[in-house]
Protein backbone atom coordinates (compact mmCIF):
# COMPACT_ATOMS: atom_id res chain seq x y z
CA UNK A 1 0.00 0.00 0.00
CA UNK A 2 0.82 3.88 -0.67
CA UNK A 3 2.88 5.26 2.02
CA UNK A 4 3.11 8.89 1.93
CA UNK A 5 5.55 9.43 4.25
CA UNK A 6 7.57 6.71 3.64
CA UNK A 7 10.89 6.94 2.62
CA UNK A 8 12.52 4.86 -0.16
CA UNK A 9 15.06 1.72 0.53
CA UNK A 10 17.39 2.61 -2.31
CA UNK A 11 18.99 -0.54 -1.28
CA UNK A 12 16.15 -3.03 -1.67
CA UNK A 13 15.08 -0.94 -5.02
CA UNK A 14 18.12 -1.62 -6.64
CA UNK A 15 18.09 -5.44 -6.04
CA UNK A 16 14.94 -5.45 -6.78
CA UNK A 17 15.45 -3.68 -10.45
CA UNK A 18 18.41 -5.92 -10.69
CA UNK A 19 16.53 -8.84 -10.45
CA UNK A 20 13.90 -8.11 -13.05
CA UNK A 21 16.39 -7.52 -15.18
CA UNK A 22 18.05 -10.74 -14.70
CA UNK A 23 14.76 -12.49 -15.12
CA UNK A 24 14.23 -11.04 -18.33
CA UNK A 25 17.68 -12.09 -19.59
CA UNK A 26 16.09 -15.84 -18.83
CA UNK A 27 13.29 -15.36 -21.53
CA UNK A 28 15.27 -13.16 -24.22
CA UNK A 29 17.55 -14.57 -24.96
CA UNK A 30 18.02 -17.41 -22.46
CA UNK A 31 15.09 -19.80 -23.13
CA UNK A 32 14.62 -18.75 -26.90
CA UNK A 33 18.57 -19.57 -27.23
CA UNK A 34 17.39 -23.06 -25.35
CA UNK A 35 14.52 -23.68 -27.11
CA UNK A 36 16.08 -22.31 -30.16
CA UNK A 37 18.69 -24.79 -29.94
CA UNK A 38 16.39 -27.97 -29.40
CA UNK A 39 14.40 -27.36 -32.50
CA UNK A 40 14.98 -28.69 -35.95
CA UNK A 41 17.33 -26.13 -37.52
CA UNK A 42 14.53 -25.41 -40.33
CA UNK A 43 12.61 -24.11 -36.98
CA UNK A 44 14.72 -22.18 -35.25
CA UNK A 45 13.60 -18.92 -35.74
CA UNK A 46 9.98 -19.78 -35.14
CA UNK A 47 10.55 -21.12 -31.44
CA UNK A 48 12.44 -18.27 -30.56
CA UNK A 49 9.97 -16.14 -32.08
CA UNK A 50 7.65 -17.57 -30.23
CA UNK A 51 9.66 -16.25 -26.45
CA UNK A 52 9.89 -12.91 -28.56
CA UNK A 53 6.49 -12.15 -29.19
CA UNK A 54 5.18 -13.75 -25.67
CA UNK A 55 7.58 -10.87 -24.26
CA UNK A 56 6.07 -8.43 -26.29
CA UNK A 57 2.73 -9.29 -25.89
CA UNK A 58 2.64 -10.08 -22.09
CA UNK A 59 4.65 -6.87 -21.31
CA UNK A 60 1.89 -4.59 -22.94
CA UNK A 61 -0.90 -6.67 -21.00
CA UNK A 62 0.57 -6.37 -17.52
CA UNK A 63 0.91 -2.89 -18.05
CA UNK A 64 -2.78 -2.55 -18.85
CA UNK A 65 -4.72 -4.78 -16.54
CA UNK A 66 -2.04 -7.58 -15.70
CA UNK A 67 -0.47 -6.05 -12.13
CA UNK A 68 -4.45 -4.74 -11.19
CA UNK A 69 -5.61 -8.00 -12.41
CA UNK A 70 -2.84 -9.80 -10.00
CA UNK A 71 -2.29 -7.45 -7.19
CA UNK A 72 -5.02 -5.00 -6.53
CA UNK A 73 -6.47 -4.51 -3.68
CA UNK A 74 -10.06 -5.90 -4.87
CA UNK A 75 -10.08 -9.10 -3.95
CA UNK A 76 -13.45 -10.28 -6.58
CA UNK A 77 -14.04 -13.94 -5.10
CA UNK A 78 -10.50 -14.96 -4.23
CA UNK A 79 -9.60 -15.48 -7.73
CA UNK A 80 -8.75 -12.70 -9.31
CA UNK A 81 -8.05 -8.77 -8.48
CA UNK A 82 -10.36 -5.56 -10.02
CA UNK A 83 -8.36 -5.08 -13.35
CA UNK A 84 -9.94 -1.68 -13.56
CA UNK A 85 -8.18 -0.41 -10.10
CA UNK A 86 -5.19 -0.01 -11.49
CA UNK A 87 -5.75 -0.24 -15.41
CA UNK A 88 -2.35 1.65 -17.33
CA UNK A 89 -0.36 1.61 -13.92
CA UNK A 90 -2.30 4.18 -12.04
CA UNK A 91 -2.04 4.80 -9.02
CA UNK A 92 1.38 2.88 -8.59
CA UNK A 93 3.28 6.35 -8.44
CA UNK A 94 3.98 5.57 -4.10
CA UNK A 95 6.09 3.27 -2.27
CA UNK A 96 4.83 0.04 -0.97
CA UNK A 97 6.36 -2.54 1.77
CA UNK A 98 6.37 -5.75 0.44
CA UNK A 99 6.44 -7.39 3.56
CA UNK A 100 4.25 -5.18 5.53
CA UNK A 101 6.21 -5.28 8.87
CA UNK A 102 9.09 -3.11 10.39
CA UNK A 103 12.26 -4.15 9.36
CA UNK A 104 12.28 -4.06 5.55
CA UNK A 105 11.97 -1.06 3.17
CA UNK A 106 9.80 0.41 1.34
CA UNK A 107 10.40 0.14 -2.91
CA UNK A 108 9.22 2.20 -5.73
CA UNK A 109 5.44 0.03 -6.59
CA UNK A 110 6.52 0.32 -10.09
CA UNK A 111 9.74 -1.61 -9.14
CA UNK A 112 6.93 -4.48 -7.87
CA UNK A 113 5.81 -3.98 -11.33
CA UNK A 114 9.04 -4.27 -13.19
CA UNK A 115 9.69 -8.13 -11.09
CA UNK A 116 6.27 -8.93 -11.52
CA UNK A 117 6.09 -8.45 -15.16
CA UNK A 118 8.99 -10.87 -16.13
CA UNK A 119 7.48 -13.60 -14.30
CA UNK A 120 4.40 -12.95 -16.99
CA UNK A 121 6.42 -12.67 -19.75
CA UNK A 122 8.37 -16.25 -18.78
CA UNK A 123 5.88 -18.12 -18.07
CA UNK A 124 3.46 -17.88 -21.02
CA UNK A 125 7.17 -18.36 -22.97
CA UNK A 126 7.77 -21.74 -21.57
CA UNK A 127 4.52 -23.26 -23.02
CA UNK A 128 6.35 -22.77 -26.50
CA UNK A 129 8.34 -25.29 -26.30
CA UNK A 130 5.74 -27.78 -26.09
CA UNK A 131 4.33 -27.41 -29.63
CA UNK A 132 7.30 -26.29 -31.25
CA UNK A 133 7.57 -26.85 -35.10
CA UNK A 134 3.86 -26.82 -35.75
CA UNK A 135 1.62 -24.21 -34.80
CA UNK A 136 0.29 -20.87 -36.34
CA UNK A 137 2.19 -18.31 -34.93
CA UNK A 138 -0.89 -15.86 -34.96
CA UNK A 139 -2.83 -19.01 -32.82
CA UNK A 140 0.17 -18.47 -30.36
CA UNK A 141 -0.18 -15.32 -30.10
CA UNK A 142 -3.45 -14.94 -29.12
CA UNK A 143 -3.54 -17.98 -27.31
CA UNK A 144 -0.94 -16.18 -25.07
CA UNK A 145 -2.99 -13.57 -24.73
CA UNK A 146 -6.05 -15.07 -23.77
CA UNK A 147 -3.99 -17.74 -21.44
CA UNK A 148 -2.18 -14.95 -19.63
CA UNK A 149 -5.25 -13.22 -18.68
CA UNK A 150 -7.37 -16.15 -17.81
CA UNK A 151 -4.76 -18.64 -16.85
CA UNK A 152 -1.99 -16.55 -15.36
CA UNK A 153 -3.12 -13.44 -13.69
CA UNK A 154 -5.75 -15.56 -11.80
CA UNK A 155 -3.01 -17.80 -10.38
CA UNK A 156 -0.59 -15.08 -9.26
CA UNK A 157 -3.63 -13.47 -7.53
CA UNK A 158 -4.74 -16.97 -6.04
CA UNK A 159 -1.37 -17.46 -4.38
CA UNK A 160 0.67 -14.12 -4.13
CA UNK A 161 -2.30 -11.62 -4.06
CA UNK A 162 -4.28 -12.99 -1.10
CA UNK A 163 -6.58 -15.45 -3.10
CA UNK A 164 -7.89 -18.76 -2.21
CA UNK A 165 -3.99 -20.44 -2.66
CA UNK A 166 -2.17 -18.22 -0.72
CA UNK A 167 -2.07 -17.98 3.60
CA UNK A 168 -4.63 -15.23 3.95
CA UNK A 169 -7.78 -15.96 6.14
CA UNK A 170 -10.25 -16.73 3.63
CA UNK A 171 -8.23 -19.17 1.50
CA UNK A 172 -7.90 -23.08 1.22
CA UNK A 173 -5.24 -23.34 3.83
CA UNK A 174 -7.53 -21.51 6.43
CA UNK A 175 -10.22 -23.72 5.50
CA UNK A 176 -8.43 -26.83 6.22
CA UNK A 177 -6.33 -25.71 8.27
CA UNK A 178 -8.21 -23.24 10.86
CA UNK A 179 -6.73 -19.78 11.91
CA UNK A 180 -5.71 -18.76 15.15
CA UNK A 181 -5.68 -15.47 16.35
CA UNK A 182 -6.15 -14.00 12.61
CA UNK A 183 -3.28 -16.11 11.19
CA UNK A 184 -3.68 -18.99 9.25
CA UNK A 185 -2.30 -22.56 11.01
CA UNK A 186 -0.05 -23.45 7.71
CA UNK A 187 1.16 -21.29 5.29
CA UNK A 188 1.33 -22.46 1.86
CA UNK A 189 4.79 -22.71 0.51
CA UNK A 190 5.48 -21.38 -2.87
CA UNK A 191 8.89 -18.88 -2.72
CA UNK A 192 9.27 -17.99 -6.08
CA UNK A 193 6.27 -19.75 -8.30
CA UNK A 194 6.16 -23.73 -8.43
CA UNK A 195 2.82 -23.38 -9.21
CA UNK A 196 2.17 -19.84 -10.19
CA UNK A 197 4.46 -20.60 -12.98
CA UNK A 198 6.19 -24.08 -13.62
CA UNK A 199 3.14 -26.40 -13.03
CA UNK A 200 0.55 -23.71 -14.64
CA UNK A 201 2.84 -23.79 -17.87
CA UNK A 202 4.30 -27.34 -17.32
CA UNK A 203 0.05 -28.39 -17.65
CA UNK A 204 -0.81 -25.71 -20.38
CA UNK A 205 2.18 -27.43 -22.44
CA UNK A 206 0.56 -30.97 -21.49
CA UNK A 207 -3.00 -29.75 -22.83
CA UNK A 208 -1.84 -27.98 -26.02
CA UNK A 209 0.56 -30.84 -26.59
CA UNK A 210 -2.90 -33.07 -26.98
CA UNK A 211 -4.87 -30.70 -28.56
CA UNK A 212 -2.17 -29.73 -31.14
CA UNK A 213 -1.15 -33.45 -32.16
CA UNK A 214 1.72 -34.88 -33.07
CA UNK A 215 4.54 -33.53 -35.36
CA UNK A 216 4.94 -35.37 -38.97
CA UNK A 217 7.37 -38.20 -38.39
CA UNK A 218 6.86 -38.50 -34.52
CA UNK A 219 8.48 -41.25 -33.56
CA UNK A 220 9.34 -42.37 -36.93
CA UNK A 221 12.06 -39.84 -38.38
CA UNK A 222 15.12 -39.00 -35.60
CA UNK A 223 14.09 -35.14 -34.33
CA UNK A 224 17.52 -34.23 -32.50
CA UNK A 225 18.63 -30.64 -31.66
CA UNK A 226 19.82 -28.91 -34.47
CA UNK A 227 22.18 -26.95 -32.49
CA UNK A 228 23.52 -28.27 -29.19
CA UNK A 229 25.77 -25.21 -28.49
CA UNK A 230 22.99 -23.22 -28.62
CA UNK A 231 21.12 -25.06 -26.11
CA UNK A 232 23.96 -25.16 -23.72
CA UNK A 233 24.59 -21.13 -23.59
CA UNK A 234 20.47 -20.75 -23.05
CA UNK A 235 20.86 -23.14 -20.02
CA UNK A 236 23.36 -21.36 -18.82
CA UNK A 237 21.53 -17.95 -19.19
CA UNK A 238 18.74 -19.31 -17.71
CA UNK A 239 21.12 -20.90 -14.56
CA UNK A 240 22.63 -17.23 -14.32
CA UNK A 241 19.01 -15.50 -14.35
CA UNK A 242 17.41 -17.78 -12.15
CA UNK A 243 19.11 -16.20 -9.22
CA UNK A 244 16.83 -12.82 -10.20
CA UNK A 245 13.94 -15.16 -9.89
CA UNK A 246 14.77 -16.79 -6.97
CA UNK A 247 16.87 -14.68 -4.43
CA UNK A 248 14.72 -11.48 -5.98
CA UNK A 249 11.25 -12.71 -5.06
CA UNK A 250 12.64 -12.33 -1.33
CA UNK A 251 12.25 -8.51 -2.51
CA UNK A 252 15.44 -7.15 -0.37
CA UNK A 253 18.96 -8.23 0.12
CA UNK A 254 19.01 -10.05 3.28
CA UNK A 255 20.18 -13.58 4.83
CA UNK A 256 16.89 -15.35 2.90
CA UNK A 257 18.01 -13.58 -0.08
CA UNK A 258 21.53 -15.14 0.46
CA UNK A 259 20.24 -18.62 1.53
CA UNK A 260 17.86 -18.67 -1.43
CA UNK A 261 20.78 -18.03 -3.64
CA UNK A 262 22.47 -21.02 -1.70
CA UNK A 263 20.10 -23.22 -2.09
CA UNK A 264 19.30 -22.54 -6.28
CA UNK A 265 22.92 -22.87 -6.51
CA UNK A 266 22.99 -26.63 -4.50
CA UNK A 267 19.54 -28.04 -6.14
CA UNK A 268 20.62 -27.37 -9.54
CA UNK A 269 24.15 -28.57 -9.77
CA UNK A 270 22.69 -31.80 -7.83
CA UNK A 271 19.92 -31.72 -10.37
CA UNK A 272 22.88 -31.66 -13.06
CA UNK A 273 24.43 -34.81 -11.91
CA UNK A 274 21.54 -36.85 -10.95
CA UNK A 275 20.33 -36.49 -14.60
CA UNK A 276 23.65 -37.05 -15.91
CA UNK A 277 23.67 -40.35 -13.68
CA UNK A 278 20.52 -41.54 -14.87
CA UNK A 279 21.57 -40.61 -18.52
CA UNK A 280 24.59 -42.94 -17.47
CA UNK A 281 23.54 -45.73 -16.37
CA UNK A 282 20.31 -45.87 -18.99
CA UNK A 283 22.21 -45.68 -22.14
CA UNK A 284 25.70 -45.79 -21.24
CA UNK A 285 26.35 -41.57 -22.14
CA UNK A 286 26.11 -38.77 -19.87
CA UNK A 287 24.88 -35.99 -22.46
CA UNK A 288 25.80 -32.16 -23.42
CA UNK A 289 21.83 -31.69 -23.67
CA UNK A 290 21.45 -34.17 -20.28
CA UNK A 291 23.31 -31.83 -18.90
CA UNK A 292 21.35 -28.74 -19.57
CA UNK A 293 17.97 -30.24 -18.90
CA UNK A 294 19.23 -30.85 -15.50
CA UNK A 295 20.12 -27.78 -14.61
CA UNK A 296 16.44 -26.71 -15.56
CA UNK A 297 14.97 -29.50 -13.95
CA UNK A 298 16.97 -28.40 -10.85
CA UNK A 299 15.90 -24.50 -11.11
CA UNK A 300 12.33 -25.29 -11.25
CA UNK A 301 12.35 -27.73 -8.63
CA UNK A 302 13.75 -25.54 -5.94
CA UNK A 303 11.93 -22.78 -7.24
CA UNK A 304 9.18 -23.01 -4.87
CA UNK A 305 10.96 -24.45 -1.94
CA UNK A 306 14.13 -21.94 -2.05
CA UNK A 307 13.25 -19.91 1.17
CA UNK A 308 12.16 -22.82 3.26
CA UNK A 309 15.10 -25.64 2.65
CA UNK A 310 18.57 -25.83 3.95
CA UNK A 311 21.02 -26.32 1.82
CA UNK A 312 21.36 -29.94 2.48
CA UNK A 313 17.94 -30.18 1.76
CA UNK A 314 18.09 -28.57 -1.75
CA UNK A 315 20.85 -30.83 -2.27
CA UNK A 316 18.55 -34.06 -1.56
CA UNK A 317 15.22 -32.03 -3.68
CA UNK A 318 17.72 -31.34 -6.75
CA UNK A 319 19.08 -34.81 -6.94
CA UNK A 320 15.43 -36.62 -7.26
CA UNK A 321 14.50 -34.05 -9.45
CA UNK A 322 17.18 -34.76 -11.87
CA UNK A 323 16.82 -37.85 -11.55
CA UNK A 324 12.68 -38.05 -12.21
CA UNK A 325 12.58 -35.69 -15.10
CA UNK A 326 15.19 -37.80 -16.90
CA UNK A 327 12.72 -40.70 -16.81
CA UNK A 328 10.02 -38.52 -17.11
CA UNK A 329 10.53 -37.00 -20.38
CA UNK A 330 10.85 -40.48 -21.94
CA UNK A 331 6.63 -40.61 -21.72
CA UNK A 332 5.79 -39.14 -23.92
CA UNK A 333 6.69 -41.98 -26.53
CA UNK A 334 5.12 -44.31 -24.36
CA UNK A 335 2.02 -42.18 -24.27
CA UNK A 336 1.96 -40.66 -27.53
CA UNK A 337 1.98 -36.84 -27.31
CA UNK A 338 4.45 -34.92 -28.74
CA UNK A 339 5.72 -32.62 -26.11
CA UNK A 340 8.51 -31.37 -28.36
CA UNK A 341 11.02 -29.79 -26.21
CA UNK A 342 9.63 -31.83 -22.60
CA UNK A 343 7.68 -28.93 -20.81
CA UNK A 344 5.71 -31.48 -19.57
CA UNK A 345 8.63 -33.92 -18.46
CA UNK A 346 10.77 -31.08 -17.13
CA UNK A 347 8.78 -28.30 -16.09
CA UNK A 348 5.10 -29.67 -14.79
CA UNK A 349 7.50 -32.63 -12.89
CA UNK A 350 10.45 -31.13 -11.44
CA UNK A 351 7.50 -28.46 -10.60
CA UNK A 352 5.03 -30.76 -8.81
CA UNK A 353 8.00 -32.10 -6.88
CA UNK A 354 9.41 -28.76 -6.04
CA UNK A 355 6.03 -28.44 -4.77
CA UNK A 356 5.06 -31.26 -2.54
CA UNK A 357 9.05 -31.24 -1.88
CA UNK A 358 8.91 -28.37 0.06
CA UNK A 359 6.01 -29.90 2.43
CA UNK A 360 8.76 -32.56 2.71
CA UNK A 361 12.09 -31.08 3.45
CA UNK A 362 10.44 -27.79 4.68
CA UNK A 363 13.35 -26.29 7.95
CA UNK A 364 10.39 -25.57 10.02
CA UNK A 365 7.42 -27.30 9.04
CA UNK A 366 8.44 -30.04 6.79
CA UNK A 367 7.51 -33.73 7.33
CA UNK A 368 11.14 -34.66 7.32
CA UNK A 369 11.56 -32.38 9.98
CA UNK A 370 8.56 -33.59 12.42
CA UNK A 371 6.55 -30.87 11.70
CA UNK A 372 4.14 -33.29 10.61
CA UNK A 373 2.25 -34.11 7.51
CA UNK A 374 -0.41 -31.04 7.01
CA UNK A 375 2.43 -28.82 5.02
CA UNK A 376 2.65 -31.77 2.99
CA UNK A 377 -1.08 -32.40 2.38
CA UNK A 378 -1.48 -28.45 2.09
CA UNK A 379 1.23 -28.87 -0.61
CA UNK A 380 -0.25 -31.45 -2.49
CA UNK A 381 -3.67 -29.87 -2.34
CA UNK A 382 -2.60 -26.38 -4.16
CA UNK A 383 -0.52 -28.66 -6.73
CA UNK A 384 -3.64 -30.50 -7.58
CA UNK A 385 -6.10 -26.80 -7.50
CA UNK A 386 -3.52 -25.58 -9.92
CA UNK A 387 -3.01 -28.33 -12.42
CA UNK A 388 -7.48 -28.71 -12.42
CA UNK A 389 -7.32 -24.94 -12.66
CA UNK A 390 -4.39 -24.55 -15.52
CA UNK A 391 -5.83 -28.28 -17.68
CA UNK A 392 -9.58 -26.41 -17.62
CA UNK A 393 -8.27 -23.22 -18.52
CA UNK A 394 -5.94 -23.99 -21.40
CA UNK A 395 -8.45 -26.83 -22.57
CA UNK A 396 -11.27 -24.09 -23.20
CA UNK A 397 -8.67 -21.28 -25.01
CA UNK A 398 -6.76 -24.86 -27.40
CA UNK A 399 -10.15 -26.17 -28.35
CA UNK A 400 -12.00 -22.69 -29.30
CA UNK A 401 -9.05 -21.52 -31.13
CA UNK A 402 -8.64 -24.91 -33.03
CA UNK A 403 -12.06 -24.36 -34.16
CA UNK A 404 -12.11 -20.66 -35.24
CA UNK A 405 -8.34 -19.73 -36.04
CA UNK A 406 -7.14 -23.77 -36.10
CA UNK A 407 -3.39 -24.50 -34.92
CA UNK A 408 -1.98 -26.61 -37.03
CA UNK A 409 0.56 -24.85 -40.75
CA UNK A 410 -0.31 -27.12 -43.88
CA UNK A 411 1.98 -30.26 -44.01
CA UNK A 412 3.70 -29.02 -46.90
CA UNK A 413 5.15 -25.94 -44.92
CA UNK A 414 5.63 -28.32 -41.70
CA UNK A 415 7.96 -30.50 -44.03
CA UNK A 416 9.60 -27.96 -45.42
CA UNK A 417 10.32 -25.85 -42.27
CA UNK A 418 8.24 -23.66 -40.39
CA UNK A 419 10.76 -20.45 -40.90
CA UNK A 420 10.43 -19.67 -43.97
CA UNK A 421 7.04 -20.42 -44.46
CA UNK A 422 5.53 -18.53 -41.60
CA UNK A 423 8.40 -15.46 -41.14
CA UNK A 424 9.94 -15.74 -44.92
CA UNK A 425 13.57 -16.31 -43.22
CA UNK A 426 15.58 -18.60 -42.51
CA UNK A 427 18.36 -19.29 -39.55
CA UNK A 428 21.11 -20.15 -41.78
CA UNK A 429 21.90 -18.84 -45.43
CA UNK A 430 23.72 -22.46 -46.01
CA UNK A 431 26.26 -21.83 -49.14
CA UNK A 432 27.97 -24.88 -51.29
CA UNK A 433 31.70 -25.03 -51.54
CA UNK A 434 32.01 -23.18 -54.55
CA UNK A 435 30.13 -20.83 -53.35
CA UNK A 436 26.87 -21.28 -55.36
CA UNK A 437 23.86 -20.48 -52.82
CA UNK A 438 21.49 -23.29 -51.78
CA UNK A 439 18.35 -23.21 -49.98
CA UNK A 440 18.56 -26.28 -48.35
CA UNK A 441 19.80 -27.87 -45.23
CA UNK A 442 22.83 -30.05 -44.01
CA UNK A 443 22.14 -33.54 -43.20
CA UNK A 444 23.93 -35.57 -40.39
CA UNK A 445 26.43 -37.12 -43.12
CA UNK A 446 27.08 -33.39 -44.04
CA UNK A 447 25.52 -33.72 -47.35
CA UNK A 448 23.24 -30.23 -48.29
CA UNK A 449 20.07 -31.43 -49.70
CA UNK A 450 18.68 -28.46 -52.22
CA UNK A 451 15.39 -29.22 -52.07
CA UNK A 452 13.33 -27.15 -49.80
CA UNK A 453 10.88 -29.60 -48.68
CA UNK A 454 13.40 -32.32 -47.86
CA UNK A 455 13.52 -33.08 -44.15
CA UNK A 456 16.68 -32.42 -42.10
CA UNK A 457 17.55 -35.14 -39.72
CA UNK A 458 19.17 -32.85 -37.44
CA UNK A 459 15.53 -32.79 -35.88
CA UNK A 460 15.04 -32.33 -32.30
CA UNK A 461 13.29 -34.15 -29.34
CA UNK A 462 15.02 -32.40 -26.38
CA UNK A 463 16.66 -35.00 -23.64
Amino acid sequence: MPMADATIDYAATTFVLLSASLVLLMTVPGLALFYGGMTRAKSVLNMMMMSFGAAGLVGVLYVLYGYSMSFGSENLGGIIANPFEKFGLHGTDGLVNPFGYEGYGDIPELALVAFQLTFAVITVALISGAVADRVKFSTWMVFAGLWVTLAYFPMAHMVWGGGLLSGAEGGLAATLFGVTDGETNVIPIDFAGGTVVHINAGMAGLVLALVVGLRLGFGKIPMRPHNVPLTMIGAGLLWFGWFGFNAGSELAADGTAALVWVNTMAATAAAMLGWLVVERLRDGHATSVGAASGVVAGLVAITPACGALSPLGSIVLGVVAGGLCALAVGLKYKFRYDDSLDVVGVHLVAGLWGTIGAGLLSTSTGLFYGGGFQQTALQIVIALVTVVFSGVITLILALALKATMGWRIDKDAESAGIDQDVHAESGYDLTASGGGRLGGVLTEAGVLKGTAKSESITEGASA
